[in-house]
């Protein structure tokens, strides 16, 4: 499988000047659907171990997830951890001061030259992909062709998101330079994400955009038979009793009971990437989850085989949202304030105008498939043998995605009600 990377929107105030120009003839250029490619020149940096920032966009995606939660209990959430991270943390490269403080801190990043970490954290994506397994990556800075920004950082996502430069004329024609990224976007994800940039999100104002796209189909190793799907109890977040379309199938899944949470992994085809199902011990709890970076490193590393009768909910989940409120509430206020800074982008960035993420699980007896995408804006200037455990998630649980290696998650959810999208 071939890996594509893209990242999240930026928008900046355009100036006049000749500096995409220069910097094409520097780097090299191609021409492509009305669009000009420019890639920075990647570094050669030292080895590094790609689980810190798998850890980082782990505790960042648990941030994210109860912030969204805190603002409707009884609503779905679905999101892209390393999407959201990969998008914002392009953005990072170019940040500067308070902002770059603040933006690291919000995403949780580790200390030190990021490069080398998140060089490794790319290619560990490499190998996600397979015979079995179709996980496409994408990360993508767009620019006005009247202003690009400098080399050293196309030089710095080069090396850090595999990132090249396509050139549009964004001052002249904001909306056609929307549908070109809105299109790229949904050529990576499958068509699971047609419209990441909602109409006028892009304006004249605006100088680049970074977008992240992902986009992963997998089958269970072991699947479940349509035939033992059927209604069973659940009881939502709002405390609503339905009837969800429960799948059910007994054998070994990995299991483990700790932290207050009861844990079941199903791992797809390849055995490289598994689905983590989480429900909360208290039976009672309908409100946002509790579960820090700590606990679920916890849960996971106890996971061990076991035998039991599980019975999981079909999903299809869908968001698409504005996330500057949330990512505001968890402290990266500065960034979309007047006194941000993001100068190492270019010296007339201003700060980022938007953040939009959008995401869609589909969870059934045959395995999974999912979708994410980041835009962030910047203005200018056989039969098995009796199941031990019977295991039923009737009541709101989350759902993760992950590298089994790394840690890596790459899709997180919390399920509230499995019969809403």
């Amino acid at each position: 499988m071939g890996l594509l990377r893209t990242s999240t929107v930026l928008g900046c105030t355009i100036l006049s000047g000749m500096a995409a120009l220069s910097l094409t003839a520097a780097c090299g250029s191609e021409q492509g659907g009305g669009s000009r490619t420019v890639r920075g020149a990647a570094a050669q940096v030292p080895a590094a171990d790609p689980r810190p920032y798998a850890d980082a966009d782990a505790a960042f995606g648990l941030d994210v997830l109860k912030s969204w939660c805190g603002e409707d209990k009884a609503a779905n959430v679905v999101f892209s951890p390393s999407s959201l991270s990969s998008g914002l943390g392009m953005v990072h490269l170019g940040a500067r001061g308070r902002t770059a403080a603040a933006m690291a801190r919000t995403l949780r990043l580790p200390a030190g030259d990021p490069l080398p970490g998140l060089h490794a954290r790319g290619r560990s994506f490499e190998g996600l992909g397979g015979k079995d397994v179709t996980f496409t990556t994408s990360d993508q800075v767009w620019s006005d062709e009247r202003v690009t920004p400098g080399k050293a950082y196309l030089d710095r996502v080069a090396t850090a998101y595999d990132a090249s430069l396509e050139l549009l004329d964004i001052a002249g024609d904001p909306d056609g330079a929307r549908k070109t990224i809105n299109s790229a976007v949904k050529k990576t994800t499958g068509g699971k994400i047609p419209s990441l940039l909602p109409k006028d999100s892009i304006t004249k104002e605006t100088g680049w955009v970074l977008t992240d796209a992902v986009y992963l189909k997998a089958d269970w190793a072991t699947p479940f038979k349509k035939s033992a799907t059927g209604p069973e109890p659940f009881t939502t977040a709002a405390g609503k009793r339905i009837q969800a379309d429960m799948m059910s199938r007994a054998g070994m899944f990995g299991h483990a009971e700790a932290g207050g949470w009861t844990a079941v992994d199903l791992p797809y085809k390849g055995g490289r990437l598994g689905m983590t199902a989480l429900l909360p011990d208290d039976a009672g709890s309908t409100g946002c989850p509790e579960l820090s970076a700590a606990t679920l490193r916890k849960v996971t590393s106890a996971l061990r085989p076991a035998r039991l009768d599980l019975h999981l909910p079909k999903i299809d989940l869908k968001s698409n949202e504005d996330m500057k409120p949330l990512l505001t509430r968890l402290g990266m206020g500065v960034a979309f304030g007047d006194q941000a800074d993001l100068t190492g982008l270019s010296a007339h960035a201003d700060k980022i105008q938007f953040v939009r993420h959008a995401a869609t699980l589909r969870v059934d007896e045959k395995g999974t498939e999912a979708a994410a995408a980041t835009g962030t804006g910047i203005g200018v200037t056989s039969a098995p043998p009796a199941a031990e455990k019977k295991i039923v998630f009737d009541r709101p649980y989350l759902v993760l995605v992950r590298d089994t290696r790394t840690g890596q998650p790459l899709f997180l959810a919390r399920v509230a009600d499995p019969s809403a999208s």
